[in-house]
């Protein structure tokens, strides 16, 4: 009897998570309720705070549990990347994909929350942690060959990636064309990348040999 009051348990806490992901995506984070949460849920708003304790904090474990599912669908998609341009490429795609699933307007909506709420800037921080971590694993790794390596700061810009392809879906909105152009600058930079990347190892050398007296410069004005 046990495992099954667990299983009722277990069951109502994903349908308020669900219903919670819905209100949101549908309505915006304004729109979340314990009313509005339970009757997209089909559930007593009582329980709302029965497995939460909040409303806030289902808002919070609703955001970091769906997007970890999310990333989880491109874990071995991240891996499989052998170039800059393929990660870009990538990431289009997922942008196209989580546009459409209303993910990335849900990480936008808890991030407006945020504002007022420590507890949902931390779960936005931990949502987009997932997300960086696998850019930044295969920019390292797509990176180490690179004369790049030596001036590039992958976890540098794997935040900046990440945080850009959110900040794209909020200008979506208002310039979807200029959001379009955004990414396909990006892939511009990629081919460069990958043209440094073919390079022989006479020009191969020129070019580590400047970068590192670029960044010897930089450093100086630092």
């Amino acid at each position: 009897m046990g495992t099954g009051r667990n299983s009722s348990s277990q069951d109502t806490k994903q349908r308020l998570v669900d219903g919670v992901l819905e209100v949101v995506r549908l309505q915006g984070i304004t729109a979340v309720s314990a009313r509005s949460v339970a009757s997209a849920a089909g559930a007593n708003q009582a329980l709302v705070f029965y497995h939460f304790g909040s409303v806030e904090e289902l808002v919070a474990q609703a955001c970091v549990s769906a997007t970890e599912a999310r990333v989880a669908l491109y874990r071995d998609r991240f891996a499989a990347v052998a170039t800059v341009g393929e990660l870009l490429a990538l990431g289009r795609e997922i942008r196209t994909a989580e546009r459409a699933e209303g993910n990335l307007a849900l990480l936008a909506q808890t991030l407006a929350g945020a504002q007022g709420s420590e507890r949902l800037a931390q779960a936005t921080r931990e949502g987009l942690d997932k997300w960086i971590t696998e850019v930044r694993t295969a920019l390292e790794r797509v990176l180490e060959a690179s004369p790049l390596a030596e001036l590039a700061d992958p976890d540098g810009l794997a935040h900046a990636v990440s945080t850009g392809f959110l900040g794209l879906t909020l200008f979506d909105t208002v310039d979807p064309d200029g959001a379009e152009q955004a990414v396909a600058a990006l892939e511009q930079l990629a081919v460069l990348v990958d043209v440094l990347d073919g390079l022989g190892p006479v020009a191969m050398r020129a070019v580590r040999a400047k970068l590192r007296k670029t960044g010897r410069a930089r450093d100086d004005r630092a």
